[in-house]
């Protein structure tokens, strides 16, 4: 009972703290856009998704939800979605990968029309192992970077058999998301797993995309020395003009005493690294998957493993030196913490609940593929933003709106 209670009152919170998503809840609760619809659901099982997942309900689907991730569920939301809400939610923190893989099997048992995923399990599932669900599928949403990555790679290889709305690539979403959304939460689970400072410590950020920027942003912030790697030539002028040094890991990692991979590619740190790494180093990720960070490598080149606290994990190498890993290099800031602010989430999940009902209204004519989400949700979903702040902005006047659409001399 009281893991219900406190799952009960996160959804609340959550939900007091999300006024777009309320508004679209509210006009889905009346018009039930989604009636009669099976929705599938991947995503980091906590209060934020929690509040997305009873609007898709309201709106008249039918949904079954499970993590992303084996570490990122909130129990206490988990329980209380399926007794309070009446949700089908499979999911709890520190999953088997057995458990992991069964959960999503059995979002996949419901024979979903629509999928909504984070990373593109679902969708890999559904194009290799779970084929036989593919003709009922109707389109899908993608939230994070690593999942479109993945999803480009199927389009190009013309293995994607259905639309995919790319949300992680609405501006609503990464630029606000993927940057203010990522640089917080980090240090939220950094802080919770370490309490140790960040101030006066040099701090490696391993990518400079909008998750990269925002780690970085926040890190000198809070009076880090930052080095940025990155293996984009114009990233990496840009993380410089912003004031970070930049180089590659086999010498950022000689210097540092924290490093934070952001990239959603593999082996950032490998062995060269760590042969190199200072003793005390301490390592996270953000990244979505867990081999941003070579555990193998790590394995390898240790004599013992300790876990010092309880997302920490010691490495005590063959040499003597010390290293530690946050959260098996799973994300920290779900592992470790409590994921992105709700007001960032609350535009993330507007993105989703208003692209699904996009997808549903126009799958017949998109091809299958990766698909931008209509600049008109983005901006809506501002909109409602600005409303909920309290801010109002300038509107162009007849003439300026003729001025920058004319274009004869004397315009």
């Amino acid at each position: 009972m009281d893991l219900l209670e406190k799952g009960t009152l996160r959804l609340r919170w959550a939900e007091a703290h999300m006024p777009v998503l309320a508004a679209v809840r509210e006009r889905f609760g009346k018009e039930k856009p989604l009636k009669g619809l099976k929705v599938g659901m991947a995503l980091h099982t906590e209060a934020k998704t929690g509040i997305l997942a009873i609007t898709l309900a309201e709106a008249g689907a039918e949904v079954r939800l499970a993590s992303c991730n084996p570490l990122s569920t909130d129990d206490s939301v988990a329980l209380a979605l399926r007794e309070v809400y009446g949700l089908d939610v499979r999911a709890k923190k520190g999953e088997t990968n057995e458990e992991y893989y069964a959960n999503l099997n059995h979002v996949l048992d419901m024979g979903p029309d629509y999928v909504i995923d984070d990373g593109s399990d679902l969708i890999a599932m559904l194009h290799t192992s779970r084929r036989e669900m593919l003709p009922n599928v109707k389109g899908a949403n993608e939230e994070t970077t690593t999942g479109v990555i993945r999803l480009r790679a199927m389009a190009a290889d013309g293995a994607l058999q259905f639309p995919v709305m790319a949300v992680n690539d609405s501006k609503m979403k990464f630029l606000f998301d993927n940057r203010y959304g990522t640089g917080q939460s980090a240090f939220d689970g950094w802080m919770t797993a370490t309490n140790l400072m960040v101030s006066g410590k040099t701090l490696v950020v391993a990518g400079y995309g909008w998750c990269g920027k925002g780690v970085a942003m926040r890190a000198k912030g809070l009076g880090a020395d930052v080095i940025v790697t990155e293996v984009d030539p114009i990233r990496a002028i840009e993380a410089r003009m912003d004031g970070f040094r930049v180089m590659r890991m086999e010498d950022a990692a000689k210097e540092a005493e924290i490093i934070i991979t952001v990239t959603g590619c593999k082996s950032i740190v490998r062995k060269e690294h760590l042969e190199v790494m200072r003793d005390g180093c301490v390592m996270g990720n953000v990244g979505h998957f867990d081999n941003e960070i070579s555990k193998p490598d790590l394995e390898a080149l240790s004599a013992e493993v300790t876990r010092v606290r309880d997302f920490v994990d010691e490495y005590r190498l063959k040499d003597g030196r010390r290293v530690y890993l946050i959260s098996d290099g799973r994300l920290m800031n779900l592992a470790a913490g409590q994921g992105h602010p709700a007001e960032i989430m609350d535009m993330s999940f507007a993105v989703q609940a208003l692209g699904l009902e996009y997808l549903v209204k126009n799958h017949q004519s998109l091809e299958a593929g990766v698909h931008t989400v209509p600049d008109s949700i983005d901006v809506r979903i501002a909109e409602l933003k600005l409303q909920a702040m309290g801010i109002t902005i300038d509107q162009l006047t007849q003439e300026q709106r003729d001025y920058i659409t004319g274009w004869e001399e004397g315009t």
